[in-house]
């Protein structure tokens, strides 16, 4: 499962049968803006479009991953999203299993697990409490 592929199934649950599912996603992507300029979201059939202008590679990833863990997206397609400045930082993905903790998390990928605290703050947008975490849900892990 690459960053561009979700559990439809799992996710925040954001919208209902007579809701638009795009303007929630949108409305939830603004409330925390990752950092995306003229941003534009579209649904169609499960999978999100996001379109705008992301000022880096974290704002851009960060808002593939607002998109994608919401319950009933399983793709979020990102082919119109610009991004201002190049990568400057490793990151990796992860997908959260049943059992985990971000302390657990930071400890097999970042080799301490005191280091959760840097894996909040890269999924801040993400992750609003860091022992509120779901099976499923992708993040970010910094690795330089």
């Amino acid at each position: 499962m690459g960053l561009f592929d979700f559990a439809a199934n799992l996710g925040k649950k954001l919208f209902g049968s007579n809701d638009d599912p795009a303007e929630k996603i949108q409305e939830h992507i603004v409330a925390d803006n990752p950092g995306v300029d003229d941003l534009k979201i579209t649904v169609d059939n499960g999978v999100a479009t996001v379109s705008g202008t992301a000022k880096d590679q974290a704002a851009f990833e960060k808002a593939i991953l607002m998109a994608g863990n919401v319950q009933g997206i399983e793709e979020v397609k990102a082919d119109t999203l610009q991004i201002t400045e190049p990568a400057t930082a490793e990151v990796t993905y992860y997908t959260i299993e049943s059992g985990d903790t971000l302390w657990g998390i930071a400890q097999k990928h970042l080799g301490n697990g005191a280091k959760y605290t840097e894996i909040f703050e890269a999924n801040k947008e993400v992750i609003k409490d860091p022992d509120l975490i779901y099976p499923g849900q992708k993040i970010r892990i910094p690795l330089s």
